[in-house]
């Protein structure tokens, strides 16, 4: 064989190696396991995934249809098992406090969102009091927020990760959903979230938009649109994190919340919110509350957390891939109570997430990978309605 045939060979090889490398991944494997109008259920990788679409009511009537036993089973731990704990810790009856949030956040809700939440609950077999409280509960999570970008990662794009640290001693996890949620008139982006939620408190939307949240003080500041209702609403409207930012400036807000948002624009920044105010914090920005962040880089932690989590960025900087980071959030950056992490590219819409096992942490849990684009068109080639255009109130 000549010389020239051989370089040819070699260039071709070449050529299907680098495409090999650089080609998105293949669509998931899903299997359908439910129908319902305007959604489905499905599984793949072992996780199950949920898509709802169309009007409020209609994603809310398709949610309870498909994933009822699930939402009856996370409505019952989180006001009865949960609700029992606090009590006893608080000395003050749970439905009390509960009816307490629903009364003063109401006015800052959304109509589309109790619509949707009542219309889940119908379908479900849940009384619309318990779907609302179990939307409702004021999370406290005690959490991690790592995004970085350029001289960081390995390839110059951003990855945005996600820690939930929150009570996984009390099965949340088996409600473990990634939900699709195309409302009318407004953007599709996924929760890696649970069966029976409607709020989000980690996502991504269709024009590469990222969030992940962590809670800090004040509870009892209820005079506000819930957090996770603020973030679903962040995902439905904004296409950029300078857009997000406004719209969590805008919105009345409860209690004490850290943010990181991350877009395909490479833009990526932390924000500390509370009910006064709405606090900045860039990449490479250096804080007292926080230890050294290099360049390119933004962490939102505990104090002890994020020192592991900067260390470890150092050792692996300017080489951060996607499993790289999934090493970098192993504990104790992700703590014992690991609920769920997730790895956002937002750029090409892919997410690598683990759910906590039933004894061990999300951390310690194999990762599965999805597409939001692919998830939406395996949901459009599989549906007989396109999505309507107009808005929704």
């Amino acid at each position: 064989m000549s010389a020239r045939r051989i370089g040819g060979h070699l260039f071709a090889a070449f050529v299907l190696w680098t495409w090999t490398l650089l080609a998105p991944a293949a669509p998931p494997e899903l299997t359908v396991v439910g129908r319902a109008p305007h959604g489905l259920l499905a599984t793949g990788q072992g996780k199950r995934f949920l898509f709802v679409e169309g009007t409020p009511a209609e994603m809310g009537t398709a949610h309870g249809t498909l994933a009822g036993p699930l939402a009856r089973k996370l409505t019952e731990t989180v006001l009865y098992v949960v609700g029992a704990g606090e009590s006893l810790h608080s000395g003050r009856w749970f439905m009390d406090t509960m009816a307490e949030i629903e009364q003063r956040t109401g006015p800052h809700i959304p109509k589309r969102f109790i619509e949707e939440c009542d219309a889940l609950s119908d379908a479900a077999g849940v009384p619309r009091r318990d779907g609302r409280y179990a939307n409702l509960f004021p999370e406290r999570f005690h959490c991690s927020g790592i995004a970085v970008r350029g001289k960081a990662t390995q390839d110059g794009r951003v990855l945005h990760a996600r820690v939930l640290d929150y009570m996984s001693d009390v099965n949340l996890q088996a409600g473990a959903t990634v939900v699709v949620f195309m409302p009318t008139g407004r953007h599709a982006w996924m929760s890696l979230g649970y069966a029976g939620f409607i709020g989000t408190v980690t996502a991504m939307n269709e024009n590469r938009l990222a969030v992940g949240e962590m809670g800090g003080r004040g509870e009892g500041q209820w005079d506000g649109m819930p957090m996770s209702l603020l973030l679903r609403d962040v995902m439905e409207r904004a296409a950029t994190v300078d857009e997000a930012v406004e719209i969590i400036r805008a919105t009345p807000r409860t209690c004490e919340y850290y943010y990181v948002l991350s877009d395909k624009s490479r833009a990526m920044l932390g924000l500390h919110c509370t009910p006064e105010r709405v606090e900045v914090l860039r990449p490479g920005q250096q804080d007292p509350r926080l230890p050294f962040i290099p360049e390119d880089t933004v962490i939102v932690s505990g104090r002890d957390r994020a020192e592991v989590a900067s260390q470890r960025i150092q050792e692996r900087y300017g080489k951060i891939d996607p499993a790289a980071m999934i090493e970098i959030l192993k504990r104790p950056v992700s703590m014992r109570s690991n609920l769920h992490n997730a790895v956002f590219a937002p750029e090409t819409l892919d997410m690598w997430f683990a759910d906590a096992g039933r004894a061990t942490p999300a951390c310690d849990e194999p990762y599965a990978h999805c597409n939001l684009a692919e998830l939406l068109e395996f949901y459009k080639s599989l549906s007989q309605a396109p999505r309507r255009l107009d808005k929704s109130s």
